[in-house]
């Protein structure tokens, strides 16, 4: 991707490529010269690395939902380059390639030219540089405090909806067992 065509989108909300489980959603943040920096709604902050994003599409038209404001003084970890920034998340906690199945999660703790390893529980995970294709360390941006009381509203609905389908289940158990006993 072309870093001064990239860099005209900063702030703007975009997609990174046109589906698949590496395609996210998200307002780009900042952009250098072989990643850029996308604040994603679910995972928070994500790393791409360029040389794996197939396109870019504009939120020309304002399609693209996107519903987290990013508050004064947010910060997230900068580098200026990829390798540069997972020296910055040595032994954190992060999750390569969000989705598919080379997703990988764990501490790094170590890195070189070649490849980053990982671990996890009683695992050494070593993963080709090459193909690392994003990579964040759990930063997110809480939802906004209406859109926490819709969900929890809608939490306690449904465990209301599920108590009454429960006793309705016992109800109907209990008939039952009432017709095979006669």
């Amino acid at each position: 991707m072309n870093k001064d065509m990239m860099k005209s989108l900063v702030g703007k909300i975009i997609k990174i490529d046109r589906g698949g489980p590496e395609s996210r959603i998200g307002k780009l943040l900042d952009v250098n010269e072989d990643h850029l920096v996308l604040l994603t709604e679910d995972e928070g902050v994500v790393y791409y690395y360029t040389h794996h994003i197939k396109s870019v599409t504009e939120n020309a038209k304002e399609q693209l939902e996107f519903n987290i404001e990013v508050p004064e003084g947010f910060s997230y970890k900068q580098a200026d380059n990829f390798p540069g920034l997972l020296d910055q998340l040595k032994f954190q906690w992060v999750k390569i390639n969000r989705g598919g199945p080379e997703k990988l999660e764990g501490v790094l703790s170590d890195i070189n030219n070649d490849f980053v390893s990982l671990i996890n529980k009683e695992e050494i995970v070593r993963l080709s540089m090459f193909h690392i294709r994003n990579i964040s360390y759990g930063l997110k941006i809480e939802k906004a405090e209406d859109e926490k009381s819709d969900n929890q509203n809608s939490q306690e609905k449904m465990s209301s909806s599920d108590k009454q389908s429960s006793k309705q289940r016992v109800a109907k158990s209990e008939s039952s067992k009432s017709q095979y006993a006669k």
